[in-house]
């Protein structure tokens, strides 16, 4: 029983000053959605394995805890992604018509982790926009993802864009296995060109050609013109460089601060995305702060395929990388059984004060908080004094 007290691998407890600072930017984030027009979902934990796989890509399975409901006898899971289950809400619960704007924050969890540095279990925030396919959304979607990061204190990000529409454009009428497809996804997202060159030796002339351009074609705006004299003159490939360079003057005009990048042969998560993809970046951090996009067929498999768009982000990540917030000002009071002591200690916390009575024999022992006025008595009365 010595080592009782040890957690699994990528599992740890949050302590007071880190939990205090992720419950504030929750709060933070959550009403900032709602000052959007989005409404809060609370999805289950845990739920059947099938449900949950839905729309989420190849890799979603490996990520799953997986168990035998006692109940039922059938498969469950425990959530590795939230979306599906906002979708699965809009398709059948709410079941509306036009927009619906819905927000989340909640634990997930992984089998394995993303990174060395990271947790199996994410507290994931998330904003989903359901029922317009125009692009007003998708910037809808890019500038909250952006307002959030601002508020959260992150300085100097960059948003990194693309499009699974471009991948889909120069593979039109090319037929690929499905590992096939994936192993390519992975050399051009790891820009591995002489991979990619094996992997494409087989292809058509012109599709090959394409294929190992595009792991060239990142940077700025300058990027999409290049594109389009490199890429294949496709109707997916023409929208999309379109709805990235429209977006990109959009974003600009609005937050200059941001730097814009594009990326076209990022395509993490392209059996999920169906058009615009992006990912926030942060100075020092070479890991996306979060990622979002398009996921227009999310809620096929609940038979009421919606266009959709949205992002995640994972608030025990971000917390890290932000500046750590003030203690909260606090006023130490006597412990004691006096009537109007206690009374004065409730009346103080019902105008909305924090007030930490400091029990016999610990006077001296350190808090979370910052205790720069206490409760004295003075004469008659219990009166508040600075430190």
């Amino acid at each position: 029983m010595s080592s009782a007290w040890l957690l699994p691998e990528h599992i740890a407890d949050v302590l007071p000053s880190q939990a205090r600072r992720i419950e504030e930017l929750r709060r933070e984030l959550l009403d900032m959605a709602r000052s959007y027009g989005c409404e809060l979902v609370i999805p289950p934990l845990l739920e059947h394995l099938d449900s949950l796989l839905s729309g989420t890509g190849s890799d979603s399975e490996i990520k799953l805890f997986k168990l035998v409901d006692q109940l039922s006898g059938r498969s469950l899971g425990l959530r590795a992604d939230t979306t599906p289950q906002v979708a699965r809400i809009d398709a059948h619960l709410l079941n509306r018509q036009g927009v619906t704007r819905l927000c989340y924050c909640g634990p997930v969890a992984h089998t394995r982790p993303d990174g060395l540095n990271t947790s199996r279990e994410p507290l994931q925030f998330g904003v989903e926009i359901y029922g317009h396919a125009g692009l007003e959304a998708d910037l809808e979607v890019q500038e909250l993802a952006l307002d959030a990061l601002r508020r959260a204190g992150l300085n100097k990000v960059m948003l990194d864009l693309g499009d699974a529409r471009l991948l889909q454009g120069v593979l039109d009428g090319v037929k690929l296995a499905p590992e096939a497809l994936t192993a390519l996804t992975a050399a051009l997202a790891a820009k591995d060109v002489a991979v990619l060159a094996t992997l494409t030796a087989d292809l058509p002339a012109a599709t090959r050609d394409a294929l190992l351009a595009l792991p060239s074609l990142f940077g700025g705006r300058e990027v999409l013109a290049e594109a389009a004299r490199r890429l294949p003159a496709h109707p997916l490939v023409e929208a999309a460089l379109a709805d990235l360079d429209w977006l990109a003057g959009h974003l600009a005009a609005v937050h200059p601060e941001v730097s814009l990048g594009f990326d076209l042969a990022d395509l993490q998560g392209y059996g999920y995305y169906t058009g615009i993809r992006f990912a926030a970046y942060s100075a020092g951090c070479s890991d996306a702060v979060l990622r979002g996009g398009r996921y227009d067929e999310v809620g096929a498999v609940f038979g009421r395929r919606r266009p959709a768009a949205g992002f995640s982000l994972d608030l025990k990540t971000l917390v890290t990388l932000v500046p750590a917030t003030p203690l909260r000002a606090a006023v130490r009071a006597p412990w004691g059984d006096d009537a109007s002591l206690r009374q004065a200690v409730r009346a103080l916390r019902e105008q909305g004060e924090t007030v930490v009575c400091v029990l016999p024999g610990h006077e001296h022992e350190a808090d979370e908080f910052d205790c720069d006025r206490e409760l004295v008595r003075e004469h008659a009365d219990w009166v508040v004094r600075a430190l």
